[in-house]
């Protein structure tokens, strides 16, 4: 858990910077700044994405991960709980939800999460989790400065959602092959796209609803190996 705790902390204390320059900045520069980091998303995503060696498990992953964030309706929720803190932080801080919502799902979905959780639920080994607080402490600096507060409030849904990586990965270890690793990282590495593209405001993706399909190729292949047991 410790490199989930340093990960969360750096986000705080790169929003807590950033908010010195809230308002500080141009507008103009603001946005271009936001779309240079976007395109950098993307780029991030790509890379993960393109791991993949098995693409018809991802393209059914999407599906059913889609179909099932869909049904529980994760977007809207994590947009009411966005909301609910914009209420209770005060509406002078306008846009907490929309802030919050991005850097959540940018700062849990990519490969570096879930990787990095991984290896320090298994083995106590934080160093990918200590260079993701690295990048997630820059990037939130500049997102702060841009989205605002909302921002810092996406530290706990860091921690929950690596925290809970780390706590389980012990007990399913023997599950976790590098083949179920990679494809989840793939997957991940869409959902990155996704987010890019929704910075750009190049069309809205629903990224939080097709987080399910992240932990589709576990269970693929929890299910594979049940059938040659049972044959």
């Amino acid at each position: 858990m410790l490199g989930t705790i340093v990960n969360s902390l750096a986000i705080v204390v790169g929003s807590l910077i950033g908010l010195m320059f809230r308002g500080g900045i141009p507008e103009k520069y603001n946005e271009t700044v936001m779309k240079s980091i976007a395109l950098a998303v993307v780029l991030i995503g790509l890379k993960g994405a393109f791991k993949t060696e098995d693409v018809m498990l991802v393209i059914i992953s999407l599906a059913i991960g889609s179909i099932t964030g869909e049904f529980l309706k994760i977007e809207d929720n994590l947009e009411n709980l966005g909301e609910w803190i914009e209420k209770k932080v005060g509406k002078k801080e306008g846009g907490i939800a929309k802030g919050f919502v991005a850097t959540s799902l940018l700062f849990c979905v990519g490969s570096m999460a879930i990787v990095g959780a991984l290896e320090g639920g298994l083995s106590g080994n934080h160093q990918t989790l200590y260079a993701k607080a690295v990048i997630d402490g820059i990037s939130s600096i500049i997102f702060t400065s841009t989205l605002g507060i909302g921002v810092i409030f996406s530290a706990g849904a860091v921690f929950i959602y690596q925290g809970f990586i780390a706590f389980t990965a012990s007990y399913i270890k023997d599950l976790l092959t590098p083949e179920v690793v990679r494809e989840m990282s793939a997957i991940g590495g869409l959902l990155i796209l996704g987010i890019g593209l929704n910075i750009l405001d190049y069309k809205r993706i629903k990224v939080g609803n097709m987080l399910p399909a992240i932990f589709i190729p576990l269970i693929y292949y929890v299910l594979k190996l049940l059938y040659f047991k049972i044959v």
